[in-house]
């Protein structure tokens, strides 16, 4: 069972329809007594950093013991920035799962970016079996993660800045764009995390 963290932003019926279409067993949570025992966790959504730190806070405890534990983890758009320690858009603190801040794009652009960009991938993961360098997906946002350490991107995409768009630490996984928006090369992405999970 994947478990789709319901904190009461975003479309959780489309990251639902994606996963169970590439053959994953979703459920949408929305007490985080159901997080213990899944075999993968999932924090989509869109909006504000406060926002959604605001709502995730009672899963907090029990998200720390499911990483702690091995449980396979993908944070998808603010769902990858909530993973961090901090960010510009707000006073409240991150997770801090992956160190390192989330800042403003840069001026110059279009901000939020919306729509289609192409990935630079730095190293082969499982998280990217079957996607290549050049790839498009889906991305709407106005913020990017930056890592203090630069060994977990796993890709990157050009947007007035080369910005982090995929990151692995150990069991965590992170991408700002939407996969479930990403036709089929965001479906092989969730694929791939489903198979994750399995293992």
């Amino acid at each position: 069972m994947i478990a789709i963290i319901d904190y009461g932003m975003g479309n959780l019926r489309s990251i639902h329809n994606a996963l169970t279409k590439v053959g994953g067993d979703p459920v949408i949570v929305s007490d985080s007594r159901d997080l213990p025992g899944a075999d993968g966790i999932v924090i989509p959504g869109v909006g504000s950093f406060g926002d959604a730190m605001r709502n995730l806070t009672p899963f907090a405890d029990r998200l720390f013991d499911s990483v702690d534990s091995g449980t396979p983890l993908l944070g998808i758009c603010i769902g990858m920035q909530v993973l961090f320690d901090r960010s510009e858009e707000s006073d409240n603190t991150g997770f801090g799962l992956i160190k390192g801040d989330v800042v403003r794009l840069p001026e110059g652009v279009k901000i939020p970016q919306m729509g289609w960009n192409e990935l630079t991938i730095h190293r082969d993961t499982d998280l990217l079996a079957g996607i290549d360098d050049g790839d498009f997906f889906y991305f709407v946002h106005s913020y990017y993660c930056v890592p203090e350490d630069r060994g977990i991107i796993i890709a990157t995409t050009d947007y007035g800045v080369d910005l982090a768009c995929v990151v692995s630490k150990e069991n965590v996984h992170a991408v700002q764009f939407h996969p479930e928006k990403s036709s089929k090369k965001g479906l092989r992405l969730l694929e791939n995390f489903v198979e994750m999970t399995r293992c």
